[in-house]
């Protein structure tokens, strides 16, 4: 039986919900990031509800163990 490689992304463009700001970072792979202060306006960003982490709720792409089919920080 063959198995099904996923390639797990490391980059993701996160963009503030007030200011639109957006940038490119790389994620942790052994850590959530529950917060995320903006590069512009200086606000504090947290995972919106349901979300395990800010990658999660505001950038391009999930964290890590969510894109591996994993709990994150389980």
């Amino acid at each position: 039986m063959a198995t099904q490689t996923h390639k797990v992304v490391h980059q993701s463009t996160i963009t503030c919900p007030e200011c639109r700001h957006s940038v490119e970072e790389t994620m942790p792979t052994d850590a959530c990031q529950w917060f995320y202060e903006c590069k512009s306006c200086n606000v504090v960003l947290k995972p919106k509800p349901g979300d395990c982490c800010v990658y999660c709720s505001y950038g391009t792409a999930p964290c890590p163990p969510i894109q591996e089919g994993n709990s994150c920080c389980g």
